[in-house]
């Protein structure tokens, strides 16, 4: 098949969950031997011999003040317009004018605005959604977090006005995409009443599991040692860290003083500026490669209190053998089994009594890493999700 992919950045390298997802797809296809055209939002170099045509548009900015003009002035969702770029659509329609494509897929929420223009100007393409969350629900469930802390309370008034505006563009685009892919079943409940039921169709996310197993070179950290990985901007994982290091690390403090907290992920928010003077915690920002730092950690967190789809930060770190304490939010998506591999806690007091016992139990840490490794490299691995999309595409009549 001729595939066209539009998505808002980049997947090369695959260094957040979004891009290891459409990173992960694109690749599994193309090894296929399907044909492959991405068009995206990427300023500076492009890696050579990927096997792919890529085209390539600098990123629209958007004022505050624009975006304030909007959820003031008018009834639209702000993620419909977050990445709306007069040249990106042009470059689109170039695209459709000049190659036939027999399937059309958007990454995320962010790139599905340009999917009435797919459909005026090729209609004959099949047209696939591919969600990353319920977004509606992810910022219902950041309302309901942020609304409970009085310093939060422009940011959760934020987020409600929202609620109803991408429930109701959600539902537009479900309406108009041919197939909707959800990451989870419980995302694809919330999905269903959006569109059709036959049309919402679940392919979890997943990884390349290969090179997770090779151990890279050990890096100098301080030991015991507790580890949470991801794009350090995200509201979630600011969230999860914020809660984590003040009604969480102090209580493992207590029993434990010299355990270190470490931060992994690019552009951390101004709201984790304060924790960089705490003696016990290291904010990393961008580093070239999350490994080294799941494989030197004793334990694992993913404390997220708000979100939905499926952590792909948790299948690298189980991947990589780690143990891991993280919420039900946190494990969202995964199967009964996967889930099994990991300690699932949401209180303060369990959460830092499930971290201490397993930083005083290295054997314990060594059999949960095992089984986690296991677990993921036969459900979550791409060999294993593949398949499932292929079904997706032949339920479109597609020859795959």
């Amino acid at each position: 098949m001729d595939i066209l992919f539009i998505i808002t950045s980049l997947p090369y390298p695959p260094n957040t969950g979004g891009a290891i997802r459409a990173h992960g797809i694109i690749e599994g296809l193309r090894l296929a031997g399907h044909t492959i055209t991405l068009l995206c939002f990427h300023e500076g170099d492009i890696p050579a011999d990927l096997g792919i045509t890529i085209h390539a548009i600098p990123a629209p900015h958007r004022s505050k003040s624009a975006r304030l003009k909007t959820l003031l002035s008018t009834r639209q969702a702000d993620i419909a317009t977050r990445f709306y770029s007069t040249i990106f659509a042009q470059k689109l329609i170039n695209l459709l004018t000049q190659q036939t494509f027999d399937l059309i897929q958007f990454e995320g929420i962010e790139a599905v605005c340009y999917l009435p223009l797919v459909k005026k100007n090729q209609p004959s393409a099949k047209l696939v959604f591919d969600t990353f969350n319920a977004e509606y629900m992810l910022q219902r469930n950041i309302f309901d977090i942020d609304r409970k802390h009085i310093k939060r309370l422009p940011i959760a008034v934020y987020s409600y006005m929202q609620i109803g505006r991408i429930r109701r563009y959600e539902h537009e685009v479900c309406q108009i995409a041919d197939a909707v892919i959800a990451v989870s079943e419980e995302d694809a409940v919330l999905l269903r009443p959006l569109a059709s039921a036959d049309k919402v169709h679940v392919v979890s996310s997943g990884i390349w599991v290969a090179p997770y197993l090779q151990t890279p070179p050990p890096i100098d950290m301080h030991h015991p040692s507790i580890v949470f990985t991801g794009k350090m901007d995200y509201r979630p994982n600011v969230d999860a860290m914020l809660w984590f290091v003040g009604d969480i690390l102090p209580r493992i403090h207590a029993k434990m003083p010299s355990v270190h907290l470490y931060i992994v992920g690019q552009q951390p928010h101004a709201r984790l500026a304060g924790l960089k003077a705490h003696p016990h915690i290291s904010i990393t920002g961008r580093v070239e490669s999350v490994l080294p730092y799941l494989y030197s950690a004793d334990v694992y967190i993913a404390p997220l209190r708000m979100g939905s789809g499926t952590r792909l930060k948790l299948l690298e770190a189980m991947a990589c053998g780690c143990a891991i304490v993280a919420t039900t939010i946190g494990a969202s998506g995964l199967n009964q089994q996967v889930k099994s591999a990991m300690i699932l806690a949401d209180s303060e007091s369990i959460t830092a009594q499930a971290i201490t016992d397993l930083l005083n139990h290295p054997q314990k840490r060594d059999n949960m890493g095992a089984s986690a490794r296991e677990y993921v490299q036969r459900w979550y691995d791409w060999s294993a999700i593949l398949p499932h999309l292929i079904e997706v595409y032949r339920t479109l009549g597609l020859e795959v």
